[in-house]
């Protein structure tokens, strides 16, 4: 096999930066662009009623590792990666909830010559300094519900974080794509996903929408660390109800999925 090595200087600097990795998948075709290397953090400040993955919410539930470790891994698929029209991106748990890891990752991944996405809800943007953001090329902004009140019975915590960070990344003109996960009787709220759709449109930067059904292939996880899962008797939204949602977004403009 041939043997993978880092640029002496990046992989120096990567190995001084430690961070908690849950999990990585090298073939992940739904977070970003093409082929992408995902790489999920471990550590979420939001406790979200419909989370798949409620086992990266403690920093602890991951392995501690280097920056260079996991550079190394990625280039290992840096041909496959180029091949696939796709890149790296950087999810969770919350990617942002550890600044520096994250960024130590992005600048090794632009210095492999890969296309770099940040899937985030934007929360901990206040951590984000300048010279991260310059070295992502998508974000993937996951936008809960769109009032204070919904926001909160959702996540428990405030949606103005991720309202503010959004404002950021326009004025940077930072591509987006907008995520918004559609839970009947939770999300659905004809009124609140008019004024999101708006509020998207008028940011100009949000290249698509991704209007993403409710599901439980997370329920098992719950189940397993014995903590109640609030959304058992919840169903998918119907066909129609995607439809009347996606159409809402498009009278604003925004492609949307």
């Amino acid at each position: 096999m041939q043997r993978i090595e880092l640029d002496p200087d990046l992989a120096a600097a990567a190995a001084t930066v430690e961070g908690w990795v849950h999990s990585t998948e090298t073939g992940g075709a739904a977070d970003g662009p093409g082929i992408r290397y995902v790489v999920f953090l471990s550590g979420c400040p939001l406790r979200c009623q419909f989370c798949h993955n409620p086992d990266t919410w403690h920093q602890t539930d991951g392995r501690l590792t280097t920056a260079a470790d996991v550079l190394l891994d990625i280039a290992r698929y840096q041909g496959f990666l180029h091949h696939g029209h796709g890149g790296v991106t950087l999810s969770g748990g919350e990617p942002l909830a550890q600044p520096t890891f994250t960024a130590a990752l992005l600048h090794g991944c632009k210095s492999l010559g890969l296309h770099t996405a940040l899937d985030t809800s934007g929360f901990a943007g206040r951590k984000v300094h300048a010279e991260l953001l310059a070295d992502v090329d998508l974000v993937l902004l996951d936008i809960k519900a769109f009032s204070e009140d919904s926001y909160h019975a959702l996540t428990g915590a405030p949606l103005q974080p991720t309202l503010d960070f959004a404002e950021l990344l326009a004025e940077l003109k930072k591509p987006v794509w907008l995520r918004y996960v559609l839970v009947p009787g939770l999300t659905d709220r004809i009124d609140e996903i008019g004024a999101l759709a708006a509020f998207a449109a008028r940011l100009g930067n949000v290249e698509r929408v991704d209007v993403l059904p409710f599901h439980k292939l997370g329920e098992h996880k719950w189940v397993g660390s014995e903590r109640p899962y609030r959304l058992a008797e919840v169903a998918p939204p119907s066909d129609e109800l995607l439809a009347q949602v996606r159409a809402i977004f498009r009278t604003q403009g925004l492609f949307t999925t």
